[in-house]
């Protein structure tokens, strides 16, 4: 297999999962990439988590909303100024759906030795650059999340 044959099937079975686990939760893949950012980075406002993933305030409202809807996320008041919200990723938000995945994915790394799991590591960091450089590329964004 090429390498643009591996990388299509690779881009599809991820998209394909997403698009599982998207009506599986009852959400967007816009509202997944938005809960990965707040599981990673923690609370933020709608406004940061706006720029995050380059979407309008308005577009992002949408999102909360259907992620506080799945029991996903939740609005609070900022600590800092009770006037503005701050949006988190309920604790282990994706915990259910994605167990499965990580069990089989350590099964996977399981079967190579470190040196191999180094190189994997290598490339897959290097795919995720690509990826992200080419999705800016396209977007006419500064950062893809």
């Amino acid at each position: 297999m090429s390498g643009r044959e591996f990388g299509r099937e690779l881009s599809t079975a991820v998209v394909a999962f997403h698009e599982a686990v998207g009506a599986h939760l009852g959400v967007t893949a816009v509202d997944q990439r938005a809960l990965a950012l707040l599981a990673a980075k923690g609370p933020m406002t709608a406004g940061a988590l706006a720029r995050e993933i380059a979407l309008t305030p308005g577009a992002v409202t949408g999102v909360v909303d259907r992620l506080e809807r799945a029991g996903l996320a939740r609005r609070e008041p900022d600590p800092a100024d009770r006037r503005r919200v701050v949006v988190s990723a309920v604790e282990d938000a994706f915990g259910e759906v994605f167990a499965g995945l990580a069990a089989s994915m350590a099964e996977v790394v399981d079967r190579y030795d470190e040196a191999e799991q180094r190189a994997i590591a290598d490339f897959v960091t290097r795919t995720v650059e690509v990826l992200r450089r080419e999705t800016r590329r396209l977007t006419g964004t500064g950062d893809a999340g």
